[in-house]
């Protein structure tokens, strides 16, 4: 957890019952609109990845771009999106994962790092783990190296994180949250 976590967790909405009965959603939008706040978010990722040699951030779509963007800019290092199938206009490369109740792909580039490129992967939240999983494959599938995951929550009774440590990756996440808070 950062320095900042308890406080970007505090600014996090949890809205009951949606999408559905029983599900807390954890809301980043007042996070995003409050501008202290979105600046010690982003700092948070700055300060842990500024002297880790990164060459390019890896951001899920679509919330991992709003971390993504701004996070490789300050760290002068380029931008990726991993996107969901179909959303791409050049060569891919996909992978199919699983939901809990079916399936999803993602797609990157297919010349989207060069062999040894060390990338850091972003989403918003970890929760199956399922989506980190499958950009992690697909980074080294196209010759990258995937240095550490990363998300601003980390949904930790979901098993997600967890999955993504057994895969061999490291996970940073900014705060976490269990289903009773």
């Amino acid at each position: 957890m950062s320095i900042y976590g308890d406080y970007i967790k505090s600014v996090i909405r949890t809205v009951p019952d949606w999408p559905q009965p029983g599900v807390n959603f954890r809301d980043i939008t007042p996070l995003l609109q409050n501008s202290a706040a979105f600046r010690k978010l982003i700092d948070s990722f700055v300060h842990r990845y500024q002297e880790m040699d990164l060459d390019a951030i890896a951001a899920i779509d679509a919330r991992g771009f709003i971390i993504g963007a701004p996070l490789a800019y300050e760290l002068g290092c380029s931008f990726v999106p991993v996107r969901k199938k179909g959303k791409l206009p050049f060569k891919t490369i996909s992978q199919t994962y699983t939901l809990e109740y079916g399936q999803a792909e993602v797609e990157l580039h297919s010349d989207a790092f060069r062999e040894g490129d060390r990338i850091l992967i972003m989403d918003d939240l970890i929760a199956t783990g399922g989506t980190m999983l499958a950009a992690a494959e697909l980074i080294s599938r196209s010759g990258g190296q995937v240095v550490e995951t990363a998300a601003i929550i980390d949904l930790i009774e979901l098993g997600g994180s967890q999955k993504v440590r057994d895969a061999g990756y490291s996970v940073f996440a900014v705060c976490s949250f269990t289903e009773d808070e």
